[in-house]
């Protein structure tokens, strides 16, 4: 399959001619709408600081369920023991930078470049991105980042300060969203990490039909209540 050039134009091409690696196309921008339009895709940006912007849709798709995540006895035990305050959107850009530090400082994964910052925060500033943060005695010690649509999160990042605070933050974004009924948790690629939670592999079909289930994909007036200008 041909990887396509995206121009000005706000589409994508079918996910299903994405390459074997899950490549879709190139170029494009990070604009909010173009972001959006993504995700509800089943499509998400994934590409190095010197790279061009790359956009990708893997096959097969790794998920969790809210309702059906692991949990160890041992950080079960550190959740119960309140070793960490959680909270929600209190510090979105602050755990936007330590994602992005962290992985500066080798963590699998591609740049968090400024660019991508402001993409997120724009999303933020619209209400669909959204932050975990785990804080431990008054400073920020971990935390997470993502989209959320429909009843579908989208992760896209999480660090940690201090042991086990990303991990904490993750299994009580899973609890909140199992309360809300949430579908699914998007965690994009495997790792051994997301594994232990119990990410599992699912088909691109299933994994878009279950955004549709999930209410993820909204109809042409939905983006327009949104954006007047589409």
């Amino acid at each position: 399959m041909p990887v396509f050039r995206l121009e000005e134009e706000l589409l994508f091409p079918p996910p299903s001619y994405s390459e074997q690696d899950g490549l879709l196309a190139v170029g494009g921008d990070l604009s909010a709408e173009r972001l959006l339009l993504a995700y509800s895709s089943g499509i998400f940006p994934w590409f190095n600081e010197d790279d061009p912007t790359l956009w990708w849709s893997p096959d097969p798709r790794y998920v969790i369920d809210p309702s059906s995540i692991k949990v160890s006895r041992s950080l079960e035990k550190t959740i119960r023991s309140g070793r960490f305050n959680l909270s929600i959107d209190r510090a979105f850009d602050d755990v936007v930078e330590g994602c992005a530090e962290a992985r500066r400082n080798g963590v699998e994964g591609t740049w968090i470049t400024e660019e991508m910052k402001g993409a997120y925060r724009r999303l933020f500033d619209l209400g669909h991105a959204h932050s975990i943060e785990a804080w431990h005695g008054g400073e920020l010690a971990g935390g997470l980042y993502g989209v959320s649509l429909g009843r579908c999160f989208f992760g896209e990042s999480m660090f940690f300060r201090v042991s086990d605070a990303s991990k904490v933050a993750f299994v009580s974004l899973a609890r909140l969203l199992e309360s809300y009924q949430f579908e699914l948790i998007d965690c994009q690629l495997p790792t051994e990490h997301l594994k232990s939670f119990g990410a599992y592999g699912v088909k691109r079909e299933i994994f878009l039909e279950r955004l549709v289930s999930g209410g993820v994909v909204p109809s042409p007036n939905q983006l327009r209540a949104v954006f007047p200008s589409l």
